[in-house]
């Protein structure tokens, strides 16, 4: 059994809380800077982000912010151990590699030989097909699907239900909206929307 804190306390921290608490290990609480009091369940917040540091030889720690920009900011604050959250109910081939301090939600798929980077958000029933590459900060939401080999960059933001068709690159800083369909590869950062996706 691990001990764990949660940076952040707000809706995407509640939904990690509760895959750490399926995975059989211990939630110590959360920091957060805004909020104070009980967050889920008889959890609270334990203090600042700043008390990461006083936690930091009882717990390993995982950032539970869906920001890219915030989690790359705390992940390069300190120096901690990170914890990667995985609900008992996602598949995750043998052959996938997930970074640390990534989560990978509820009926989240995850297949063969896909590489998932540093602090990505794999959520509720997204699905990350064979041979996928996804750089460090990456959030595929719900119900995105990335077909085979696909490779996406850093700090890329795939929306709710969004299909990125095979062998397709998606560059780092993309935002692509909820429901668009990328079928040619994303090479110049920017927001991208529509059946086929297209630059706004």
């Amino acid at each position: 059994m691990r001990d764990v804190i949660i940076i952040g306390a707000g809706g995407h921290a509640k939904v990690i809380a509760d895959i750490v608490i399926k995975s059989g290990d211990r939630l110590l609480g959360f920091l957060d800077d805004g909020k104070s009091g009980t967050v889920f369940e008889q959890y609270s917040v334990l203090g600042t982000v700043e008390d990461a540091e006083k936690y930091k030889s009882e717990a390993e720690f995982i950032i539970g912010i869906g920001s890219a920009a915030a989690r790359k900011n705390i992940s390069e604050r300190f120096a901690l151990k990170w914890y990667t959250a995985v609900h008992p109910s996602a598949t995750v081939s043998l052959g996938a590699e997930i970074g640390c301090g990534s989560t990978v939600m509820a009926g989240a798929v995850i297949n063969a030989d896909a590489k998932i980077g540093r602090h990505c958000i794999i959520n509720t029933r997204a699905s990350i097909d064979h041979d996928c590459r996804l750089s460090d900060f990456v959030h595929v939401s719900p119900g995105a699907t990335l077909c085979g080999t696909v490779t996406v960059g850093d700090n890329t933001h795939i929306g709710a239900g969004v299909t990125v068709k095979n062998n397709i690159s998606v560059c780092a800083d993309v935002t692509v909206g909820c429901g668009a369909a990328v079928v040619k590869s994303i090479t110049s950062p920017g927001t991208y929307v529509g059946i086929p996706a297209r630059e706004l």
